[in-house]
């Protein structure tokens, strides 16, 4: 199994293309939030149990600073969470296990920082500390979001299910893969 991904390969995953048209897929630009998933393993991370990297280069023109908030840009806190739950429902669909991912919830989340149009790369930091694989498949992840290398969010317990569709054509989560 691949162990990074370009941002070519993020995007062939939104089409469906990346590993099998029924599996699960991230969102597609202006909501995909990372450029490249630097690392991906199964049995790294701080539990043992997996870890994934990614990173969103950050440039001043991107969609969310013109509107969020005029005069005083800054993204949204709710898109770099979203980014953390992308990254778990990708790490379920890398681990080749069947369904579209869906966001289920998070535990503790803590906002210290802000990332503005002068920081120059986002990094995502994910370490998976449960994997189930039943009826539901679903993962659970602690994460952070470094700007430039400082720390500004934490999230615990993050939650992700992939669930199986009979249809396989409806909409895809703002969420997850």
């Amino acid at each position: 199994m691949a162990e990074s991904f370009s941002y070519e390969q993020l995007i062939a995953s939104g089409e469906g293309r990346l590993f099998s048209s029924d599996s699960g897929r991230l969102p597609l630009p202006p909501m995909l939030m990372f450029d490249r998933i630097t690392h991906i393993d199964s049995d790294g991370g701080a539990h043992g149990l997996g870890r994934v990297v990614a990173e969103l280069d950050v440039k001043p023109d991107l969609w969310f600073f013109a509107c969020h908030f005029q005069g005083d840009p800054v993204m949204p806190g709710c898109l770099g969470l979203d980014a953390m739950w992308q990254l778990i429902g990708f790490y379920l669909t890398w681990l080749r296990l069947p369904g579209r991912g869906r966001a289920l919830g998070a535990g503790e989340v803590k906002f210290t920082g802000e990332v503005g149009p002068d920081v120059k790369r986002v990094t995502y930091e994910i370490d998976i500390k449960r994997v189930i694989k039943r009826k539901l498949n679903m993962a659970i992840g602690d994460a952070r979001l470094l700007a430039d290398g400082k720390e500004i969010y934490v999230a615990h317990d993050l939650r992700v299910g992939l669930f199986l569709r009979e249809d396989n054509g409806g909409g895809q989560g703002a969420a997850t893969t």
